[in-house]
């Protein structure tokens, strides 16, 4: 059972497990760039009130003779939210204020947006600290998580990276999850997985 944190806006509900601070290692290996050793990841699922998730996560490296030394990895943070679209009661472009008062939404508006397959569409926007932006859609199915990009910008000082694939599930009370990258001229293949426990 799932306890709804307090004040949980409705279209949050489906996205709720994920509420809360992960750590756990795991492994990288992609194409030539393999790394025989474990990395640590600390993934973050927060809310304020608002109708997303707020997320953020960061993964890196322990020096072999002083487990204090880190090399970080990835630090990236974004928004996570079902798919549903626009209307006059939301704030936006911008500053610009909603065009009229929003009606408190409920768990039959939430369940109006359950597709065909049974889940939830949803939407993911992430920046790295390198600059690379990625924009995911995809589906959350009670507690798995299949995602894709549908769009990735990166300056020009960032490395080739033009697709990627994330799948996160809880099994078990653990998020395991997998990243599946298309960079440095490679195709679209395994890249890294984790367990993480939650620690909050």
């Amino acid at each position: 059972m799932i306890d709804l944190p307090e004040g949980l806006a409705a279209d949050l509900v489906p996205l709720s497990w994920l509420i809360g601070v992960w750590e756990g290692t795991g492994v990288v290996d992609y194409g030539d760039h393999a790394y025989t050793g474990e990395f640590t990841h600390r993934v973050s699922f927060s809310h304020d009130g608002g109708d997303y998730l707020n997320y953020s996560a960061e993964a890196w490296l322990h020096d072999a003779q002083d487990d204090a030394v880190r090399t970080r990895l990835v630090a990236e943070v974004g928004y996570w939210r079902l798919s549903r679209q626009a209307t006059d009661a939301d704030a936006g472009p911008g500053l610009l204020p909603a065009a009229v008062i929003a009606a408190h939404r409920t768990a039959d508006d939430v369940e109006e947006l359950r597709n065909a397959e049974g889940g939830f569409d949803i939407e993911v926007s992430l920046v790295h600290a390198d600059g690379v932006s990625e924009l995911y859609l995809g589906q959350i199915r009670g507690p798995r998580i299949d995602i894709a990009t549908d769009a990735v910008v990166r300056p020009a000082g960032a490395k080739d990276y033009a697709a990627a694939t994330r799948m996160y599930g809880l099994v078990d009370a653990h998020l395991l999850w997998a990243w599946d990258v298309a960079a440095l001229g490679f195709e679209l293949g395994s890249h890294a997985s984790a367990r993480l426990a939650r620690v909050d």
